[in-house]
Formats: structure tokens, C-alpha cells, sequence
């Protein structure tokens, strides 16, 4: 598995499995004995790389309200980018976007439930709102731009090997204060027009 996932992510998942027996030094018809298919083999590539790394208790940890919340996401982006900001993982993400996988539609949506969609209830909540209702689609994509700002910066140092400010934690630190600033500014905003009255003239 550890050479199917180094092949996949230098090759792309369009790289065929008589070269990546060649890479492992065995013949076509035994690697197809362990994995019927080449999507079979994908999967497991795919298991292997998301899944097997991604702390269960993450979930936990976002949730407990014992303490700050600026220190639980501080927390969870740090171990979350320990988890995800190498070279190999996110090129096989990105193959498997470009591929149309259904396994990458998957990782997007896990990302959405039971992630963003944990941090804006949290959020919600250090407000004083309403954490039952179902957050809205701007609450959802401020959420992303959060997530997606923090991702972009390992695509930068580990695809496009840019210059980036090397001071990771120091990065995380700067976007949580954008965000949760944010967070609070557009829920007062958001407060101050359901509590207006509106003005009938005539």
C-alpha cells in the first residue's frame, strides 16, 4: 500500500497497474489477485491516506465547551494539518478531485458535516444563537473560507513549494482571529436587522 500511495500521487490515478507492478516488483496477474480491480486498489489508497490518519476524537475535542473556543480550533487545525500537510497526501487529493471520484466527494461532505458544520454550531453558540437551527449556506461558506484558506496554505508549500510564512501555528493563529472576528460581526449584524422594525409607509 505505502508503494501503491507513493505511485498514485506521482503518477496520478490514470497511471495503469503494469507499471505499478513493475514498481513493486511483482507481476500484473498477482497484484489483481489482492485487488480485483484497479478502483478496488484506489479505494484502499484512498482508506489508507484520509482515512486511517483522521483522529476520531477530533469531533470530541471541537465540542467541549470546557474550554475557549479559539483554543479548541487552534488545537484541531494544528493536529488536522500535522495530519494532512505532506506532499503525498494532498497530491493524491488533488488527483482524486480531477478524477471525479466519488471517494473525494465523500472527504468534502465528512468535511462539511462533521467539521464545519461542528465549528459554526460552537460558534453559534460562544454568540449566544440558537446552536439547534441547521447552520445557513453564508454561515456554511464563511466556515469554508476558513478551512479552505488554512488547506491552500499546504498546497502552496507542499505542490506549488512556494514561500509561506513558516510559522504554521502562527498562521492558524492569525486566520482564527480573522474568522471568529468575523463570526461575531456578521451574527450582531445579522441580530440588529431581526430586531428592527420595519417602517410601513403610506
Amino acid at each position: 500500500m505505502a508503494k501503491a500511495t507513493e505511485f498514485f500521487s506521482e503518477e496520478g490515478f490514470g497511471g495503469g497497474t503494469r507499471a505499478l507492478a513493475r514498481r513493486l516488483g511483482v507481476t500484473q496477474p498477482l497484484l489483481y489477485r489482492y485487488f480485483p480491480s484497479k478502483d478496488d486498489l484506489i479505494k484502499e489508497v484512498y482508506r489508507t491516506v484520509y482515512l486511517d490518519p483522521l483522529e476520531t476524537g477530533w469531533e470530541k475535542l471541537l465540542c467541549d465547551r470546557s474550554r475557549p473556543l479559539r483554543d479548541r480550533l487552534r488545537e484541531f487545525y494544528g493536529a488536522y494539518t500535522d495530519a494532512i500537510f505532506t506532499r503525498k497526501w494532498l497530491r493524491i487529493y488533488l488527483y482524486s478531485g480531477l478524477k471525479g471520484l466519488d471517494i473525494n466527494r465523500w472527504y468534502v461532505g465528512m468535511v462539511k458535516d462533521k467539521i464545519l458544520t461542528r465549528i459554526i454550531r460552537e460558534c453559534r453558540h460562544e454568540v449566544g444563537l440558537a446552536v439547534q437551527n441547521k447552520p445557513t449556506a453564508a454561515e456554511i461558506e464563511l466556515a469554508w473560507v476558513l478551512h479552505g484558506g488554512i488547506f491552500y496554505y499546504g498546497v502552496r508549500k507542499y505542490i506549488y513549494e512556494s514561500p509561506v510564512l513558516e510559522d504554521k501555528e502562527q498562521m492558524i493563529s492569525h486566520a482564527l482571529d480573522v474568522f471568529l472576528a468575523g463570526f461575531e460581526r456578521i451574527s450582531e449584524a445579522s441580530a440588529y436587522i431581526r430586531r428592527t422594525p420595519v417602517k410601513v409607509v403610506g
